[in-house]
Order: structure tokens, then C-alpha cells, then sequence
């Protein structure tokens, strides 16, 4: 059993660009589907797609890289836990590296980067940081 299934994706993401693989793969599922949404919004990864139906569904997550090789970021790091949640009001959404990289909140009206939800006066879960 999955006990933190944010976690394992962004690990997936993570382990698929560090061995130069185009795409990973992992179960679906709306919230998943949004933070994967916001990643390639952002240009942290490129195309985003499900597979299957029914409980067998997938989120297909292609992997950018730069024109050099490398990928398209350098860190995925998953802030909020099952076991700590880490909250921001509208007025504490920090930037991530000075506005190099974004931050991934669960807001009332749905998933978004820190600087949208900056924008919106809104704040909520901090699910994970990309730079």
C-alpha cells in the first residue's frame, strides 16, 4: 500500500530524468493529474496523458530535456507530508530560490504554482517545490 502517492510520483519523475528515460509512467489520479498539469504549465516536463481505464489508469509523463541533455530541473522536492502538512495563508507564500524555481499549492479553487496564488490572494496546501 501507497502511503504518500505524491510523493512516489514526483520520485518517478525524478529517477526517470536522471537515467535519461523519455517518459515515466504511474497510476492516475486527479490530484496527480494537477500537479502534473502545473509541472508542464511551467515547462518542468512535456507532454501529460492518461492511459487505460477504469482503476487501471495512468498518467503518462514525458520528460524534457535542455538542448545540452540535461533535464529540465534540477530538484523535485515534496514539502507537505501524510504525516506533516505544511500550510501558507495568501501573505506567507514564499518564493522558491529567489523566483528561480515554483512551489505547488492546494488551493479552494484547485492546484497552482506560488506565483499564481500570490497573484489570486489565496493560499493552502504546499505540496512540493521544483527548481
Amino acid at each position: 500500500m501507497m502511503t504518500d502517492p505524491i510523493s512516489d510520483m514526483l520520485t518517478r519523475i525524478r529517477n526517470a530524468g536522471r537515467a535519461r528515460h523519455a517518459e515515466t509512467r504511474c497510476p492516475a489520479s486527479k490530484l496527480k493529474q494537477s500537479v502534473a498539469g502545473v509541472l508542464q504549465a511551467e515547462g518542468f516536463i512535456g507532454e501529460v496523458r492518461v492511459e487505460g481505464e477504469g482503476a487501471k489508469k495512468e498518467l503518462v509523463l514525458t520528460i524534457r530535456y535542455a538542448d545540452d541533455g540535461r533535464v529540465m530541473f534540477d530538484e523535485l522536492h515534496r514539502v507537505s507530508t501524510p504525516g506533516c502538512r505544511v500550510y501558507a495563508a495568501a501573505d506567507e507564500v514564499k518564493k522558491v530560490r529567489n523566483g528561480l524555481g515554483m512551489s505547488i499549492i492546494s488551493t479552494s479553487k484547485g492546484v497552482m504554482c506560488d506565483r499564481d496564488a500570490r497573484e489570486a490572494g489565496i493560499g493552502g496546501e504546499v505540496l512540493c517545490e521544483v527548481w
